[in-house]
């Protein structure tokens, strides 16, 4: 099942003494790239969070919000304020602003806000603690994941959609093949009529330049490949964690266009190849969000 690299997961657990809330956030990205915030109390078990998060998820840009509250009731962690650190920095910006003549109205409220100036006693934790949050960040990446598998459906619905808009203009193509290579022969028969004024010509060796160039021009082969890695894409939006591989495909259904435009040499063929590539640019941008 396809998988959208987008989305937003959350789960709360609580216990006795705590709350702990987890949120993760997904976008797409072209690795896993994990962005991790979490209680101080935790800071010894980053590493391996980070770890056991990473072999959850595959690819995105993932934000994960971890919060711990006390229960109401349970005691508070005691808070101090360094005051030694606050005096000796409010002793220099205060000697700083009077040199200045600047302002000293706010110089306490924004040395509260520097490093180290309020203290906390540690929190510790135990195993039983640790479990719970291990069990709450599982819950979070679950609800993650069905957010992902929601918007994946939603995914495979419309490049499905894209694919077969080309699918159904490479029969428009094959339309004008015939008069395309009757203009074709038309024109050149004129060229040359014009070329050697009026005057008779070998018919056998124009007719096999003819042959040569109408061949050089013949897009039965870029036709019949655009059918097979189509079906190719439409068989892999039904497999899982296939974004590198849709895009492959879809580097490929590109050149086969791109092709075909080159050779068209034909007003109402280049109008098809013009609508082919547009549905591929629509899908060259919603592969980006497959996991």
């Amino acid at each position: 099942m396809l998988k959208s690299m987008t989305g937003y997961g959350s789960a709360e657990t609580a216990t006795d003494k705590y709350i702990y809330k987890v949120e993760l956030k997904s976008l797409n990205g072209k690795f896993l790239e994990l962005n991790l915030r979490l209680p101080k109390m935790y800071s010894d078990k980053e590493v391996m969070l980070r770890n056991y998060i990473s072999g959850k998820l595959i690819r995105g840009s993932v934000s994960v919000f971890i919060n711990i509250e006390k229960q109401k009731g349970v005691e508070q962690t005691a808070v101090t304020i360094n005051s030694a650190l606050a005096s000796e920095y409010y002793k220099n910006w205060k000697n700083m602003a009077d040199q200045l003549g600047a302002n000293d109205n706010n110089i306490l409220s924004t040395i509260m806000q520097m490093p180290d100036m309020i203290k906390s006693e540690d929190q510790r934790y135990d195993e039983v603690e640790w479990q719970h949050l291990v069990k709450t960040v599982d819950s979070a990446i679950s609800n993650l994941d069905v957010f992902r598998n929601d918007e994946g459906n939603t995914l495979s619905l419309l490049l499905s959609k894209h694919c077969s808009a080309i699918k159904i203009l490479i029969p428009e193509v094959e339309l004008f093949e015939t008069e395309r290579m009757e203009i074709t022969k038309t024109r050149l028969k004129k060229n040359l009529d014009d070329l050697i004024n009026k005057e008779g010509y070998d018919k056998n060796r124009f007719e096999q330049e003819l042959i040569y160039y109408l061949e050089k021009l013949d897009i039965t082969e870029e036709k019949n490949r655009l059918q097979a890695h189509c079906d190719h894409f439409t068989e892999t939006l039904k497999e899982g964690d296939t974004g590198r591989k849709l895009n492959f495909i879809a580097q490929e259904i590109g050149r086969e266009i791109n092709t075909m435009g080159a050779k068209a040499n034909h007003a109402a063929m280049q109008k098809c190849v013009v609508q082919m590539k547009e549905e591929l640019e629509k899908i060259k941008e919603q592969v980006l969000n497959v996991l």
